[in-house]
């Protein structure tokens, strides 16, 4: 059974418009946030260490889609599944509500690389040790 880890968050004066509105773009930077705390919560990170082998996720896409505006003040919740789990690749799911109501929805997808220091990031398959610290979280339906 798949499971849904959640966050709540403030939307701080800095991320608003001159409407008052959240600007769309510090969606992104929530979801990012949201996935460091998923990982966190599992032992792991965006960078961390597996088998004395240095590894991160970068990101290779990324989208949201919105419903309703928030503004500075409101407290969001951030909820985080994982979409699919590929050989190299995993795609995170969001849902933003404000009391309840539907605000945005969006997706992550980032690719396990190698790094070694003056090097380019090499794509790899993700570990295993990994892949069942997140499959807790990901959703019954997907495959």
């Amino acid at each position: 059974m798949s499971k849904t880890f959640s966050i709540k968050r403030r939307v701080e004066f800095r991320e608003t418009d001159t409407a008052g509105i959240v600007h769309f773009s510090n969606f992104f930077a929530y979801m990012e946030q949201a996935e460091h705390e998923l990982l966190r919560h599992v032992g792991m990170g965006v960078i961390c260490e597996i088998d004395g082998q240095p590894i991160s996720f970068p990101r290779v896409n990324a989208e949201c889609n919105y419903r309703l505006a928030i503004r500075f003040e409101d407290v969001i919740d951030i909820r985080v599944s994982v979409k699919r789990i590929g050989s190299k690749s995993i795609t995170y799911g969001f849902a933003f509500q404000l009391d309840g109501n539907a605000v945005a929805d969006g997706t992550i997808t980032v690719v396990c690389c190698k790094f070694e220091h003056g090097k380019k990031p090499v794509a790899i398959k993700t570990p295993q040790r990994f892949i069942d610290a997140i499959t807790p979280w990901l959703e019954s339906n997907a495959g």
